[in-house]
């Protein structure tokens, strides 16, 4: 069996990964908070957990995977954002509006994440469905000395909790010095955090022992993993912004709540990403939703094929330059594979994913693939990395009509070098060289081409 090797936050080392139960690999993604639209941040945990469950289900089995992301639709920010329609002049109650706000951005998520390839997890919880298990978990905590209700909140007691700041390589004392934290006169250390808080009448809120209120965000993530994972499961992950304090904070509250369980046995965080070499920022013009590319007509392929080009745990720097060589570059396969069927992947890039999930690297071994032609392989290849799919082709479709013309100029030339004509073979070579397309010689008996620089398809009509 492949051996996997990934890079676990916690321990700071790469590790042989070995699951808990091999014939149920489980593993948890951070979700959104579902007010907006997912900007081009948004989306790179998404892709890199995508390509890790496409490997683990290659090496343990399609059915031997459980992949839950889950959806934080109760938040201060979705309420503001309800309250400003309301503001506006909608007729619909705040609950109303907190529903539509919801349903509409989910169903952008979910548009937005389909563009690019990613595989829909098995379990998409909303934290709206979970509230009794949170509930129960914090009334856990409470009966274990590790939290305590204050002026209708409760709390989370960090000092109750040795380990806590290991994720993060930080102690509570050095957390306090720099950190800037509201601190309530009602908590007993400024670094203790919201399990519960109250609720106005006029926002979301459930009945609870400490009054009617709603959740913190923190222990929405710890309930819905126990709840579908089990108490202890194999991977958590999500961008290198939350280790914390969301992740710190998970792994506090679970541990405390299950001290017989391990939470999560490895942790994932990929590094942030950048625009042309500056940070992302509305204020500075370069702050991109993944819709705002796909309405500038960039494709979902080739966003993720930029993506795939920066290792997970290294800033990615989005650039115009990156998306020209993408796209260049998947035409170019997209050429090779036309009418190929799917073979085998190939061993250098099932062991450059394994590596930590080398996307580079996997990369170059879909390039050599490309170079030598071998269609079968490089379209399989291709889709172990979400390319190359059928879903996601409807952006080279007006490709299809030049390459059914290739491939009968193709098709006339083998049948010229089969009957021995070489000399009529050559010249439609030379034909086909001059309009930009470069035939290729494969092992097999496929037909494979790709399109030079000065691919010319008014040139390749006329060769017709």
């Amino acid at each position: 069996m492949t051996r996997i090797r990934l890079t676990n936050t916690r321990t700071r080392r790469k590790e042989d990964f070995t699951p808990i139960d091999p014939t149920d690999v489980r593993l948890y993604l951070c979700g959104p908070t579902v007010y907006d639209r997912a900007h081009l941040g948004n989306a790179r945990p998404v892709l890199v957990f995508d390509v890790l469950v496409r490997l683990l289900r290659h090496v343990y089995g399609d059915d031997a995977v459980t992949y839950v992301r889950n959806f934080t639709d109760v938040d201060d920010k979705i309420n503001a954002e309800a309250q400003r329609r309301k503001e506006a002049g909608s007729p619909l109650p705040l609950e109303a509006l907190i529903a539509e706000r919801t349903e509409e951005t989910i169903a952008w998520y979910h548009a937005d994440m389909d563009a690019l390839g990613a595989l829909r997890p098995d379990h998409e919880p909303r934290a709206t469905g979970y509230i009794p298990q949170m509930i129960a978990m914090i009334e856990t905590l409470i009966a274990g000395g590790h939290a305590y209700a204050a002026k209708g909140h409760v709390l989370f007691d960090v000092r109750s909790y040795p380990d806590y700041g290991k994720l993060s390589g930080r102690s509570v004392d050095d957390m306090i010095a720099g950190a800037r934290v509201e601190v309530a006169p009602f908590k007993r250390d400024p670094m203790d955090f919201v399990l519960w808080k109250p609720s106005s009448d006029d926002l979301p809120g459930w009945d609870s022992p400490w009054g009617r209120g709603r959740p913190g965000w923190h222990i929405e993530c710890s309930a819905m993993s126990a709840e579908l994972l089990g108490d202890s499961f194999d991977i958590h992950g999500g961008g290198i912004d939350l280790q914390f304090p969301h992740h710190e904070n998970e792994i506090a509250q679970s541990c405390c709540a299950h001290p017989q369980a391990s939470f999560a046995n490895v942790w994932l965080h990929n590094e942030m990403l950048q625009v042309e070499g500056k940070k992302m920022s509305k204020s500075l013009g370069n702050f991109f939703t993944v819709r705002n590319l796909l309405d500038q007509g960039v494709p979902g392929e080739v966003i993720r094929f930029v993506f795939l080009m920066t290792h997970y745990r290294k800033p990615m720097d989005w650039t115009e330059a990156k998306r020209q060589e993408a796209e260049a570059t998947l035409r170019k396969w997209r050429d090779v594979t036309r009418g190929a069927e799917a073979g085998q992947p190939s061993s250098a890039l099932i062991e450059a994913l394994a590596d930590d999930l080398n996307t580079a690297g996997a990369l170059a071994a879909l390039h050599d693939l490309a170079g030598r032609g071998d269609a079968e392989r490089l379209l399989a290849s291709a889709q172990m990395m979400g390319l190359l799919t059928d879903q996601l082709g409807a952006w080279s479709t007006d490709d299809e009509e030049l390459g059914a013309i290739i491939m009968r100029i193709a098709l006339e030339r083998r049948a010229a070098r089969k009957a021995g004509d070489y000399k009529k073979a050559d010249e439609i070579r030379a034909l086909l060289e001059a309009a930009g397309v470069k035939l290729m010689d494969t092992a097999s008996d496929n037909i494979a081409w790709q399109r030079s620089s000065n691919f010319d398809p008014e040139a390749i009509k006329a060769i017709e």
